[in-house]
């Protein structure tokens, strides 16, 4: 939504967008962070972020006037805990107009049901589903992953709302196909790429596993 203009048409026709974004991707394996400008630095910031597990873009900032235009959680329980304790939840803020995407630039990025980790256990991977703050009821396997959109307007230094963005026809072809993914990816059972890899895997219960066979491998 921020370095796209087939997603954001904002970026290509609007003057105050025309400079780009500046995005932190924070490491979360070593606990550092770099800073990249896009659009010239587009195809840097493809490489980290397409690694999910490690890189995740914790703040965006507007390059023409250094304006904050995101927010995200990157905590990870597990990495935190050294084991599974529970589920991550995470939480993105976007400001929206202004310069900045608008709301339809921001809910279009939803629009395709992203694999993301979690889902049972926390040990799999599932489609992101957008859904209404009544649908926010995973129970399938505990899902499928599922994401809800609050929609708050600032008015004299005061949020009101929320509005319920997802709640809305135009995203139940993308419900539909999250259903079609999640059939697919429940076929695979415990094998992988339904389950998640094994380094990933480490921060679960199978370390307790693997304790308790580890007498009986044998070198080769």
């Amino acid at each position: 939504m921020f370095a796209d203009p087939f997603n954001t048409a904002g970026l290509v026709i609007d003057t105050t967008m025309h400079d780009g974004f500046r995005f932190e991707v924070f490491d979360v394996m070593e606990n550092r962070s770099i800073q990249l400008n896009c659009p010239e630095e587009i195809y840097s910031l493809l490489m980290f972020i397409g690694a999910m597990d490690r890189y995740i873009i914790k703040h965006i900032y507007r390059r023409s006037d250094d304006e904050i235009a995101a927010v995200a959680s990157t905590d990870k329980l597990s990495l935190i805990a050294g084991k599974y304790v529970g589920k991550d939840d995470p939480v993105l803020t976007i400001r929206a107009q202004s310069g900045l995407p608008a709301i339809g630039e921001i809910l279009e990025a939803f629009a395709f049901p992203h694999l993301v980790e979690g889902w049972m256990r926390g040990s799999h991977h599932g489609p992101l589903m957008p859904v209404s703050f009544g649908d926010a009821n995973p129970t399938r396997f505990d899902g499928p992953p599922r994401v809800i959109a609050a929609g708050f307007q600032l008015n004299n230094g005061r949020l009101e709302g929320p509005v319920d963005l997802f709640d809305d026809p135009a995203f139940d072809g993308v419900r539909q196909q999250a259903n079609q993914i999640a059939d697919y990816m429940r076929r695979h059972g415990p094998f992988q790429p339904h389950r998640l890899p094994l380094d990933a895997m480490e921060y679960t219960t199978m370390p307790k596993i693997m304790e308790k066979l580890e007498g009986r491998f044998k070198k080769v």
